[in-house]
């Protein structure tokens, strides 16, 4: 399925990057300074949180935690995040460094995360890719879901649906592409699964994704 694209707006989490390693020992740190857990959590337990919501995260690894201590420790979690980000950065998945810039000679460039503010600028920053992306936006900037994220980046840039794809590697990621109007490339190597176990375009490896725009 070869797409007529001049858009292509990324997830960030399993897409991109994988920050796991870099952002496990955080919230260990601050989960067990807290008495809030029991043992160390290990980068693979962090794989069914990836692109959700990081208040939704807090609340199902520590059941029954009160609304403003869960607020509390969230703050805590993001700011630590953010500077550690910025000095160390995620891992990036092969060939994405190699692809975005050469994509970016062709194509606009943006990303849509539910992840908190900062995040997508440390992840820009600490790779300085910067210069490589028009626009981006968050959940922790807005407050809303990546549905309505998509649409605001959008209606920002005046993006058609019928040029623009959105790449993730969730089934939150095609839901919020479909409810946009928006065609949907699926990141295989990432960390979520489709409902459509047979769903095309999929992709193996990130430098495949030339293949299909």
């Amino acid at each position: 399925m070869i797409l007529k694209t001049k858009n292509l707006i990324f997830d960030l989490d399993g897409t991109l990057w994988d920050s796991r390693a870099t952002i496990i020992k955080i919230w260990n740190k601050i989960l067990i300074k807290h008495e809030l857990i029991q043992r160390e959590l290990k980068p693979e337990d962090m794989d069914q949180y990836m692109g959700l919501l990081a208040h939704d995260i807090v609340k199902d690894i520590i059941p029954g935690i009160p609304d403003l201590q869960a607020k509390e420790i969230l703050s805590e979690i993001v700011a630590e995040e953010n500077k550690t980000l910025h000095l160390e950065g995620g891992t990036l998945y092969d060939g994405v460094e190699e692809t975005l810039k050469n994509l970016a000679n062709t194509y606009a460039l943006f990303i849509v995360s539910n992840c908190q503010d900062g995040y997508i600028e440390s992840f820009l920053d600490y790779y300085q890719f910067n210069d490589l992306f028009v626009d981006f936006e968050s959940h922790g900037r807005t407050q809303k879901n990546k549905s309505e994220n998509i649409q605001f980046l959008m209606e920002r840039n005046q993006l058609s649906t019928k040029d623009s794809v959105y790449i993730g590697d969730t089934q939150t990621d095609y839901d919020s592409a479909t409810f946009n109007g928006l065609s949907f490339i699926f990141c295989k190597y990432g960390f979520g699964k489709l409902a459509d176990p047979l769903y095309e375009p999929a992709i193996l490896t990130f430098s495949q994704l030339k293949v299909h725009i």
